[in-house]
């Protein structure tokens, strides 16, 4: 016996608000595409770009434009100086952008300029690191194809599991590769390379009309730029622990996804007679209670680890709390909703005749 907190029989309209939804991830997006595209795309954290970072604590108060002042006098890089935790903590990171110079002379650089202007005030590195730039470029390659996998491994369980059409699952995997397969030989960069394999994704589900995956990808799709894009207005940087975020995210989604397309499942098996917008509403409402739960108390423990953390694991909770909001949005709004849109009309409902559901399926 499950615990529900919301009663098995709500009727809450939430198919009658999808194209609101629709509408308001759109502009969503879009606002994030538009900061993305005034920034020049991400902003890139040392693990992607290149270059050293250094992380230096004082056991004096130190202004940060100062620090910046005195740094910038020894023209480094692509500089940027952040202050780290709280002010009192006189900790901050000192980064540079891809260089020839080896992490040593940076150091020594940085070491100058701090001994020359903070005569008396005690400092140390706690942190020294560095990326050559072709490791961050082919980071950012594994990374988004680590992402599109994902993806595309989910795309094919939900074909089978749900619409039965593991052949149709397969035909859309040997595209796939045929694809990709041509696209290497073109010598296509490896972003592009994911980017196009994506898209040959989408297109397939369309054309072979697997709507219950079809209808997850684009969910995904839809929480990872909405994500990206929020991150972008914040100015924050994208590393490996922001993909690890993502991915974790990909999962969580899919999970509350997987839950409604469980009950749409259920009920268009008991086959009511009800068109296919009363069915999916259905289901979302009935599946409500629990996705409230797992979403209520997933954020919770992220906002702790987000409060009390610190500062290294910020950025990774500050995107998952976000995922959490826009995965739970997605399940109920974007990945069960957008089925109807793909369904023809004449496919809506079964023919046979509507029979009360009381006592037929087990409540979320």
């Amino acid at each position: 016996m499950s615990f529900s907190f919301i009663k098995h029989e709500t009727n809450i309209d939430f198919i009658g608000l999808r194209k609101i939804a629709f509408m308001l991830s759109a502009v969503m997006i879009i606002i994030g595409g538009i900061s993305l595209g005034m920034k020049g795309g991400p902003r890139y954290g040392i693990d992607f770009a290149g270059g050293v970072i250094l992380q230096t604590k004082f056991d004096a108060a130190v202004e940060i434009d100062k620090l910046k002042k005195v740094l910038e006098d020894k023209n480094l890089p692509g500089l940027v100086v952040q202050q780290m935790g709280k002010a009192k903590d006189n900790e901050f990171l000192i980064r540079t952008s891809t260089t020839d110079e080896s992490s040593a002379a940076i150091h020594k650089a940085v070491t100058s300029a701090l001994d020359e202007s903070f005569t008396g005030v005690k400092y140390d590195f706690k942190r020294i690191e560095m990326v050559g730039p072709k490791v961050g470029e082919d980071l950012r390659g594994k990374a988004l194809e680590a992402m599109y996998f994902a993806i595309l491994i989910i795309a094919i369980y939900i074909s089978g599991r749900f619409e039965h059409r593991w052949m149709s699952a397969g035909i859309m995997a040997a595209g796939l590769f045929a694809g990709i397969t041509t696209l290497q030989y073109f010598h296509a960069p490896q972003v592009w390379l994911v980017f196009g394999a994506l898209i040959l994704t989408l297109g397939l589900c369309f054309m072979l009309r697997l709507n219950y995956a079809l209808g997850a990808i684009v969910a995904l799709i839809h929480d990872v730029l909405i994500t990206v894009g929020l991150f972008s207005i914040m100015n924050k940087e994208f590393d490996l622990t922001i993909i690890a975020a993502l991915l974790t995210l990909i999962g969580f989604s899919l999970n509350d996804t997987i839950i409604v397309y469980d009950r749409i499942r259920e009920i268009r098996g008991l086959k009511t007679g009800d068109p296919l917008p009363v069915i999916i509403n259905r289901s979302v409402n009935q599946t409500l209670s629990r996705t409230i739960m797992t979403s209520g108390l997933a954020f919770l423990a992220v906002f702790s680890l987000f409060m009390f953390g610190g500062a290294v694991i910020h950025d990774f909770a500050l995107a998952m709390l976000i995922g959490i909001v826009v995965g739970t949005y997605s399940s109920i709004y974007v990945a069960a909703p957008i089925i109807i849109s793909l369904t023809p009309p004449e496919a809506e409902a079964p023919a046979a005749p509507s029979k009360p559901l009381k006592g037929k399926i087990k409540t979320a």
